[in-house]
């Protein structure tokens, strides 16, 4: 499918991200990396797409209506997508707000005379022409004569061999929304859970999926807030001045659940659901923000900047979990003046 086709079919809701799919976690280098690659023909991976009737909940504002039929999921490649989007089309795709960049990777410029690519720099690029910003050559904003004509402006004499290098490049760039994506289709037949097994299978085999990221993939699956409910507390949190990540809560559940820090496939069954809602809207209510405040009253730890680790907090998390309402008393038992020095020194 070429790129220019899955952008139309995102803008026309007929292309969707599922909700359990990750966050956009790609960088600018990531980006940059993408985009050589496209400009020089290199292959860019394929796109594991899901056609069904009965979808999962979606990311974004969109809600699925049975009327429309059967509708197309990216399984792989959001990631790319949502690259290609952004320097396309200049703006964030509608399966996700601007809250929900980390990385921003628009503004990526091009030299049209070395195809070099690099983010803005005023000190190399603001008289320079030859830098161009490679959504404007994407919307056509700026045409390669517009920049011929600019070079001229500054004086620089060219030649017919110069301005064909000029053309060739720009037309190389120009060309990648006709570059295609294999893509790779799951069967309609499929289930959810189906799907999201395929989804779990590809991802495995790279390297840029944590296990804690999988597993959250699985909850979403078969709980479709959950994503949504951690990522509000998680902000709550941040405005306290501790800054987690979705790695962080998935830990957290596996410790309460299972006891262990390690094999998240344990949270990957559906049989899980009504145990983790509830563990949550425990965490979510009253736990998470009690350890938070112990933790500032008794460790003198006001935010995460002063915590080597913050996965140290997980074990003490799942300890009050467990031993709460004992725990109303667990400033007296563990924050005497000597264990308040060392857990103090513990953390940071």
């Amino acid at each position: 499918m070429k790129i220019s086709q899955i952008l139309d079919k995102i803008d026309e809701n007929q292309l969707f991200v599922p909700a359990f799919q990750r966050e956009y976690v790609w960088k600018r280098d990531d980006a940059k990396r993408l985009i050589d690659s496209l400009i020089k023909q290199f292959p860019t991976g394929t796109l594991l797409t899901w056609e069904t009737n009965n979808p999962p909940e979606l990311k974004g504002k969109w809600k699925y209506n049975p009327k429309q039929g059967t509708i197309k999921l990216i399984l792989d490649g959001q990631q790319r997508i949502t690259t290609l989007y952004m320097l396309i089309r200049g703006v964030i795709p509608p399966f996700y707000t601007q809250a929900d960049i980390t990385h921003d990777t628009r503004g990526l410029h091009v030299n049209l005379e070395t195809l070099e690519l690099q983010y803005y720099k005023k000190t190399t690029m603001e008289k320079d022409p030859l830098w161009i910003n490679i959504t404007d050559i994407l919307q056509r904003n700026t045409r390669d004569r517009d920049v011929i004509k600019m070079i001229k402006a500054n004086g620089r004499d060219i030649n017919n061999e110069f301005e064909d290098k000029i053309c060739d490049n720009y037309r190389a760039i120009e060309l990648i929304p006709e570059r295609e994506f294999l893509e790779q289709p799951i069967p309609v037949k499929a289930s959810l859970k189906e799907a999201i097994n395929i989804f779990y299978i590809v991802n495995a085999s790279g390297v840029n999926l944590t296990e804690a990221e999988l597993a959250l993939a699985q909850i979403t699956g078969y709980w479709p807030k959950a994503r949504e409910r951690f990522k509000a507390k998680l902000s709550q949190l941040k405005q306290q001045g501790f800054i987690f990540n979705l790695d962080f809560i998935i830990y957290t559940l596996l410790g309460i659940l299972y006891h262990m820090g390690s094999d998240m496939t344990k949270l990957h069954g559906e049989d899980n659901l009504r145990s983790l809602q509830k563990t949550w809207e425990k965490l979510e209510t009253n736990i998470l923000d009690y350890v938070i405040n112990i933790i500032k009253t008794h460790a003198f730890v006001d935010h995460t900047k002063e915590i080597n680790s913050v996965y140290a907090l997980v074990p003490i998390i799942v300890y009050v979990y467990k031993r709460k309402p004992e725990c109303l008393f667990l400033s007296d038992m563990l924050f005497l003046p000597p264990k308040r020095h060392f857990l103090s020194t513990t953390l940071r």
